[in-house]
This record gives C-alpha cells, sequence and structure tokens, in this order.
C-alpha cells in the first residue's frame, strides 16, 4: 500500500513538471516590426529580437497581415510578399503596381488596391494574379465582407462593391455589382463594422456608410458637445472601439473624442498634444495615444471609464506606432529615431526593457499562429 501511494505521488510530481516544462517550452506571440529605412523586418520573440527578413523592398509604409501560419506583406512600392513568419524567410513575391499602401486577405485570394496601376488586382494565395479591374484612380479601403469586396475610389469620389459569382468554390470571379457615386471628396480609409463599410474622407466634413445588407448609402457628420462638426475623418485605423465608446484622435486639435456606437457624443478628453493614433488594449481597460509635432516622443495612457490620463511616458525619438501583447501585460513601442523598440509593463506601468539594433522601427504587427 505504501509503495503504491508513494508511485502515484512521483507520478503525479512527474505529471506537474512535465506539463510546467510544457507550459514553459510553448512558442509565444512574435512581434514583427517595420524597419521603416531598411527594406527589412525585425523579428522579435520573448522580448528579444531573433531575427531581420531582408529585400522586403521599400518599408515607408510597410503593412503586414496574417493568414493561418503565413505572413503577407505589402510594400509602398507595390510588392506583395507572402513570408513564412515560423521561420522567418520570404516565400515569394509579386509586383501589382508602382505604388501601394492597402491589401486584404480573402478566403481564397489576395486583393490589392493599387496607387500607381490604378487598378485592383486580385491575386490567389500564391501570389498569381486572376483578376484586375482597371478603375483610373487610386484606390483605398479595400475590405470584405461575406462574398462582396467593397473599396473606395480616391479620385473619382466613388465606392465600388464586386462581387464573387464564384463564391465557395476553388478560385474567385468578381463582377462589379454596385457603385456609389459622388459619396464626399478624396474618400480614404475604411473599416468594416458589423454590415456596414464605413468610409472616410480627407476634404469632407463627414464619414460615409454603404450598409452591405441593403445596399443603401448615407452620410453621417460627427458633431462635438456644441454641435461643431469634426472636420476630417480620413484614418480608420487610428480609432479604437470598444463596447460602449468610440475614441477618434481629433484631427488637429488637442483631444480625443469620444462617442457612443452610434455617433452620439460623450466627451473630449484633452491630451498633451496632438494625437494620432489610438490604440486600446486588449481588455479594454486603457487607451494608447500618440502625438505628432513637438510631443512625437509622447504617450499618453488614459482610462477607458474614468476617461482621466493615468500615466505618461516620453522616449528619446519620435514614437511612430504602439501594439499591446496579448499574452502578457506589455506594451511595444516604436521610437524610431533611437533604433529600438521600448517594452513598458502594463500593469505597474515603467520601462520593463528596451529592445536595440531594430533599425527605424514603425508598424508593430502581432503573429500568433506560432502556438
Amino acid at each position: 500500500m505504501l509503495l503504491s501511494r508513494l508511485f502515484l505521488g512521483l507520478s503525479v510530481v512527474f505529471v506537474f513538471f512535465v506539463s510546467l516544462s510544457a507550459k514553459d517550452t510553448k512558442p509565444s506571440e512574435k512581434f514583427f516590426v517595420v524597419e521603416r529605412e531598411s527594406s527589412s523586418v525585425a523579428v522579435i520573440q520573448n522580448g528579444l529580437p531573433i531575427a531581420h527578413i531582408e529585400n522586403m523592398h521599400n518599408m515607408n509604409h510597410g503593412v503586414i497581415k496574417f493568414d493561418g501560419k503565413i505572413g503577407y506583406l505589402i510594400s509602398r512600392d507595390g510588392y506583395i510578399m507572402k513570408f513564412d513568419p515560423i521561420n522567418d524567410k520570404k516565400i515569394k513575391e509579386y509586383k501589382t503596381s508602382d505604388s501601394a499602401i492597402g491589401f486584404t486577405i480573402g478566403k481564397n485570394f489576395i486583393a490589392v488596391a493599387n496607387y500607381a496601376k490604378k487598378s485592383v488586382d486580385i491575386l490567389d494565395k500564391d501570389l498569381n494574379e486572376l483578376q484586375s479591374f482597371n478603375t483610373g484612380s487610386r484606390n483605398v479601403g479595400i475590405k470584405t465582407y461575406k462574398d462582396y469586396l467593397i473599396f473606395s475610389q480616391m479620385d473619382n469620389d466613388k465606392i465600388t462593391v464586386l462581387k464573387d459569382t464564384n463564391y465557395g468554390k476553388a478560385f474567385p470571379k468578381f463582377v462589379i455589382y454596385k457603385e456609389f457615386e459622388n459619396v464626399g471628396t478624396m474618400p480614404f480609409d475604411a473599416m468594416i463594422k458589423d454590415n456596414n463599410f464605413i468610409t472616410g474622407f480627407f476634404k469632407s466634413p463627414f464619414f460615409g456608410v454603404v450598409n452591405l445588407d441593403t445596399m443603401k448609402y448615407k452620410k453621417i457628420h460627427i458633431l462635438l458637445g456644441d454641435r461643431k462638426p469634426v472636420l476630417k475623418v480620413p484614418h480608420f485605423g487610428f480609432w479604437s472601439i470598444s463596447d460602449k465608446n468610440v475614441f477618434i484622435p481629433a484631427v488637429g486639435d488637442n483631444k480625443v473624442l469620444v462617442y457612443t456606437p452610434d455617433f452620439k457624443f460623450v466627451k473630449d478628453i484633452k491630451t498633451e498634444g496632438l494625437p494620432v493614433f489610438t490604440s486600446l488594449s486588449p481588455d479594454k481597460k486603457y487607451l494608447a495615444v500618440t502625438f505628432s509635432g513637438k510631443k512625437f516622443p509622447v504617450i499618453q495612457i488614459i482610462d477607458t471609464k474614468t476617461f482621466k490620463i493615468i500615466k505618461r511616458f516620453e522616449f528619446d525619438g519620435k514614437v511612430l506606432h504602439v501594439r499591446w501583447s496579448k499574452e502578457k501585460p506589455r506594451l511595444y513601442v516604436s521610437v524610431n529615431d533611437s533604433n529600438k523598440v521600448a517594452v513598458l509593463d502594463t500593469n505597474k506601468w515603467f520601462l520593463k526593457r528596451e529592445i536595440f539594433t531594430i533599425k527605424k522601427p514603425s508598424g508593430i504587427f502581432i503573429f500568433e499562429g506560432s502556438n
């Protein structure tokens, strides 16, 4: 009996240590950091730089997205690249245009919105071209919804909806389904929220919404508490949307604007500088705000319940991007001039570490598929 109990106890201890060891060795999330002036992407894991993926073309506006175990990157000079984010290697590239910044990933395709070529190109996931739609315009804000592909034509003030007539088959075949004319002046960024395609404009004091179920278009003016309109709403990538509020950096004013999800004004939060980017923490408790101009090196942290600024950090260079870890209480910060990524502890709010040898960092993107 005693031997049996001893054996059982040792077995439990063994299983515990095996489980603990497996947990400790489990691959963590990887951060891919665009190295803005070096045609390269830095790779960070467990707080350390582990690789640089070279020959990635013009990274002045490099954007990375992940599809399962594969990464895709678009360069400013129109290359769409497929890479292996587990082994940190480029697999293939295809040039769609001399200038492009937007792409989206569908179930069985990649769609690229071009500037210079003035087209939207549809590729398979191995970067072979399937279709090309000439628009005569720079194309922006490309998104997917069900069997639709939606984008805006910046120079034609138009929103185009394509429909996949091969939906559910091996390869798509898109046709023009509907176009909305005179939607606003110079549409730019866009986002999908539920069944709505929402686009912002450089030169119109409203944003436009296409209901993708009814195919109806309407204009929505964002108003402040004193009923004055917000003058520009170009970049939706800078918004943060929680369950209760929408946080929008004011254009040309030292404020973050707070609205309900149906865009009723709640309040404005006064900030230290002109806000550029708002980034919501995974638990939606905090908002990190970055700035332009003299306050480029500063980040402020806002409590999303009280709308109070609770922390301020200032770095030795321009902050171009931030990204919250989804695994740990960490905020990663691109400090461009200092060739480093700073890591903040978001439990106790202090600078935990600085990761050097990152060349002119800008956009930070998380790959979770290594798990």
